[in-house]
């Protein structure tokens, strides 16, 4: 079959690696429900935007779904982050980087790491809560 035939039964050339990275996240967002230290919100805003650009209809059931919806909402309209989410994840980068120090990780490693973690907490701090 080439591209011109699968296009025509249906199939959209350059969505499914889209719809795959969507689907992915929604299950790393749904794994974030139940276990503490995975953060649900990043996933679920990640499967929205993949969603978006390759599944309209599985847009619309994130975009429409209880838990997921509101997050979703949240950031479109103010780029905003949940506080637990915010206070969730500082906790996660603090603890990270202080299991790295203890066991002993080389200086680089702990400047490079500690760099990066501290402009992510920028960025979210940056972010309005709700």
């Amino acid at each position: 079959m080439n591209g011109q035939e699968a296009h025509a039964m249906g199939a959209q050339p350059g969505k499914t690696g889209f719809r795959i990275l969507a689907y992915m996240s929604v299950g790393l967002a749904a794994a974030g429900v139940v276990l503490p230290l995975l953060p649900t919100t990043p996933f679920v805003i990640l499967a929205a935007f993949f969603a978006s650009k390759s599944s309209p209809a599985f847009a619309r059931w994130l975009e429409e779904h209880p838990t997921f919806g509101p997050a979703i909402e949240e950031w479109r309209a103010r780029r905003a982050i949940p506080r637990k989410a915010k206070l969730l994840a500082f906790a996660m980068m603090g603890l990270s980087w202080s299991m790295l120090a203890w066991l002993g990780s080389p200086v680089l490693v702990l400047a490079v790491s500690g760099l990066f973690l501290l402009g992510v907490a920028g960025y979210m701090l940056s972010r309005p809560s709700y």
